[in-house]
């Protein structure tokens, strides 16, 4: 019989509830979005379906906020989690072998879920601080929680990290190609348009920092964050000296990053903190 209880949302002290709001949170999506779009079925329904070539920064704010309310909006995040489900069921097509996909699929709905893990992992190596075993397992465990906010599954994914791993391998070595959506992720000559209300003089200087500060800086960190397996899997080099340029960059931003006041620390801080019910 189908249990009618409905998810925990997550609380204060959870580790999703530090990650969530803090601006190094945008230096780590990008590479859990082009391991999401590697799947062949979820990188043909955002070539489908997504409007990130046209809405690129609307799209990207939709997302974050979609994400903040899923850890701090409570009884709230259970209806964002229906709503998202309601969004995706008229998203389906055909992938590039020639699969029929739908967007709800369990295995590919679930893979978009589960690639955060692995990503969070490293993105706390590198831009925080690494993340104890026991600390790994609870954000194992609310990713788990998060999951069934959003819909997912018990069945659909992993229990435990020990079974999450060999889950993650076979994936990357079976399921993942470097697809359309990967390469012009990847592209950093890829034209991206100013933000939307810029003013006057960073139009005029856009396309002189696109490329330098923008598309080329994203491109690095979040090739950078990817799991090695699956940049080989994905023919993206990578080189020793790419890695200490790496390691450089998150020394920079574990030391400024903490010194920063809370509106600059803390994405929509404000938004977030009325979310928690903190004000």
């Amino acid at each position: 019989m189908k249990s009618t209880t409905e998810p925990a949302p997550l609380a204060p002290g959870t580790i999703l509830w530090e990650i969530a709001g803090d601006v190094r949170l945008l230096l780590s999506l990008p590479a859990a979005l082009v391991l999401q779009v590697a799947h062949p079925a979820v990188g043909a329904g955002v070539d489908d379906h997504s409007v990130f070539r046209t809405d690129p920064w609307g799209r990207a704010e939709r997302s974050l906020e979609s994400l903040q309310l899923w850890v701090y909006g409570g009884e709230r995040a259970i209806e964002e989690g229906r709503r998202l489900r309601r969004l995706h069921k008229t998203i389906s097509g055909t992938d590039s072998r020639g699969r029929s996909y739908h967007a709800l699929t369990p295995a590919y709905y679930a893979w978009v879920h589960a690639t955060a893990y692995p990503v969070f992992l490293r993105a706390a190596r590198y831009l925080s601080r690494p993340l104890s075993p026991e600390d790994e397992r609870r954000l194992y465990d609310e990713l788990l929680q998060l999951g069934a906010i959003l819909g997912i599954n018990e069945r659909d994914m992993p229990g435990t990290p020990e079974e999450f791993w060999p889950y993650f391998d076979t994936m990357i070595q079976e399921e993942l190609e470097s697809t359309a959506v990967v390469q012009e992720l990847l592209d950093p000559r890829r034209p991206v348009t100013p933000p939307p209300g810029s003013g006057t003089s960073t139009r005029l200087l856009w396309p002189l920092l696109r490329r330098p500060l923008g598309r080329r800086l994203h491109v690095f960190v979040t090739v950078g964050l990817l799991p090695p397996a699956a940049r080989d899997r994905l023919g993206v080099p990578w080189t020793p000296r790419d890695e200490r340029r790496l390691r450089r960059f998150g020394a920079v931003v574990r030391t400024l990053v903490p010194l920063l006041p809370e509106r600059l620390r803390y994405r929509n801080s404000c938004a977030v903190h009325r979310l928690s019910g903190r004000l």
